[in-house]
């Protein structure tokens, strides 16, 4: 079921040929556009490369991305601190 709204401006041109192929094929305007949609998608690699390009950069993301687990309440007004006290720490600077 489609559930979500997507509009923008196009020349009548463009607006009277889609009308017209949409109604030589017996389809909706609605259903033409999410059939040129779909097919652009489709042919421009987004929905597979796309997420899987997500997934990678995610994965490699992940190696450096962490939680300071120090049960302080008041954490959230000391983490700067505590950053630089663990790197300092780290790296001996």
């Amino acid at each position: 079921m489609k559930t979500e709204v997507y509009s923008w401006r196009v020349s009548s041109e463009v607006k009277t040929n889609l009308e017209r192929e949409a109604r030589r094929r017996k389809i909706s305007v609605s259903a033409a556009l999410d059939a040129a949609a779909r097919e652009w998608l489709e042919k421009n690699g987004t929905t597979k490369e796309g997420d899987e390009e997500q997934r990678r950069l995610q994965k490699a993301a992940s190696r450096w991305l962490g939680a300071l687990a120090s049960g302080n309440g008041q954490r959230s007004q000391t983490v700067s601190r505590t950053v630089r006290d663990r790197l300092r720490r780290h790296y001996g600077r």
